[in-house]
């Protein structure tokens, strides 16, 4: 399953980037639109069928079944979204369920609420703090590649904090410093080929036992929005084999990128690797 996520400044730059997005063939049922807008979703939840109707569907384009709904998020508050497993991305109850378009968003039993003992994953974590934080997001995920290039494309150009592309292509050299793996990481990472190296060079140190791993990203020029999705994945993949992971002095891009995206706030940042090889004592390792 590939994941590209486009973060944004304001709900109208997010739908226009839905419609590019219906306009280029990526399926409605890959897309999910999430927006923390008090005076939409009050707006919303007010005028309830017609208004939700009207606002989405000419807004985006899509379809009178696709799912919508208004989810009070702890720490968040209440949030608009729009698109199949919406709920599941924000770690809630009920995944998958909502109302309907052209349906009251409002009412109570369209509420989805955390468990009190709720424990979200990383990427839970990310879309929360993103959405903390006033952006809006869009989430395409799909198992095509190309449907997934289509939409990083269209994500990296509508999104906000994607510079220019470097042409350089992606390496990555795993090395030792005492217990620690360390993974340097060069060039772009990008749907494809950028994506598959990370995700096995990652894969390859969790079946040795190396579950302290600091991803050097000082000499990444470019990620795109696919590439932002698998850094999260990565994240999650290794904290569930009972591992750490650690970002290494990233790149001035990359790391204007964590932040306008609120990744910042997932991601344990080091400055350089001497920090990152300290920070990790005190955690057991599996391999001496």
């Amino acid at each position: 399953m590939e994941t590209a996520i486009g973060v944004f400044s304001s709900h109208a730059a997010a739908e226009s980037t839905v419609r590019e997005l219906l306009k280029a063939g990526v399926p409605e049922d890959s897309i999910v639109f999430l927006t923390r807008s008090e005076h939409e979703t009050t707006t919303q939840g007010k005028q309830a069928g017609a208004t939700v109707g009207g606002f989405m569907g000419m807004a985006t384009g899509m379809s009178a079944g696709v799912v919508a709904a208004t989810l009070m998020v702890t720490g968040v508050g209440a949030v608009f979204a729009l698109g199949f497993g919406a709920a599941a991305l924000l770690g809630l109850a009920g995944a998958g369920t909502g109302a309907a378009v052209g349906k009251a968003v409002a009412e109570p039993a369209n509420r989805l609420l955390p468990t009190p003992d709720e424990k979200c994953s990383e990427d839970v974590l990310f879309f929360r703090e993103v959405l903390k934080a006033g952006r809006s997001l869009v989430v395409v995920r799909t198992d095509s590649k190309e449907v997934a290039s289509t939409a990083s494309a269209i994500l990296d150009e509508m999104g906000l904090g994607i510079g220019a592309k470097t042409p350089v292509k992606m390496q990555v050299v795993t090395r030792q410093v005492a217990d620690v793996s360390v993974v340097d990481v060069g060039g772009r990472i990008t749907m494809g080929e950028g994506n598959a190296m990370l995700r096995q060079a990652v894969r390859e140190l969790l079946d040795a036992g190396r579950k302290k791993i600091a991803l050097n990203l000082y000499e990444v020029g470019y990620i795109d929005s696919s590439g932002m999705g698998e850094l999260v994945k990565t994240l999650t993949t290794v904290r569930g084999h009972g591992g750490e992971l650690k970002l290494v002095n990233p790149s001035k891009r990359v790391h204007d990128l964590l932040r306008l995206t609120k990744l910042s706030a997932v991601f344990p940042i080091e400055a350089d690797e001497a920090s990152a090889v300290q920070s990790f004592r005190g955690t057991r390792s599996e391999v001496a």
